[in-house]
């Protein structure tokens, strides 16, 4: 794992999701809530379409701070999230973080995922550490 250092910004990691990436994710995950799969389904219950599964872009937050810690999976040892917007495919998503502290080997990193102007992750805070 590099060294980091409060103040910190980890590098960004920017996705753009295919418009089909909703109908694997449910394959993978099990969720076929028609609201992810069918955007006509989505119009119908009031959303401006088919929206990306909550926990794919939760992923990605994952990857952007395992990705800052060396790439190793098992360095991230807590993560801590809030869903707070609606995230589509075909738009890209953009992860951004800040190291909050570094204490006994473990890096703190506050954590936010935008789209567009919307912030569909905030207030997430992630710990890696240097111990596998």
């Amino acid at each position: 794992m590099s060294e980091m250092n409060p103040g910190d910004s980890i590098p960004e990691l920017a996705v753009t999701p295919d418009r089909y990436l909703p109908n694997r994710y449910a394959g993978a995950s099990g969720d076929f809530n028609p609201i992810h799969i069918d955007p006509e389904f989505a119009r119908q219950v009031g959303l401006p379409g088919a929206i990306l599964h909550g926990l794919y872009v939760m992923g990605l937050v994952s990857k952007a701070v395992t990705d800052a810690a060396g790439g190793d999976p098992r360095s991230l040892k807590g993560l801590s999230v809030q869903f707070r917007g609606m995230s589509f495919p075909e738009q890209e998503i953009v992860v951004t973080g800040e190291v909050a502290s570094v204490e006994d080997g473990v890096t703190e990193i506050d954590v936010i995922a935008t789209q567009g102007e919307s912030q569909v992750i905030r207030n997430a805070s992630a710990r890696v550490s240097r111990d596998l």
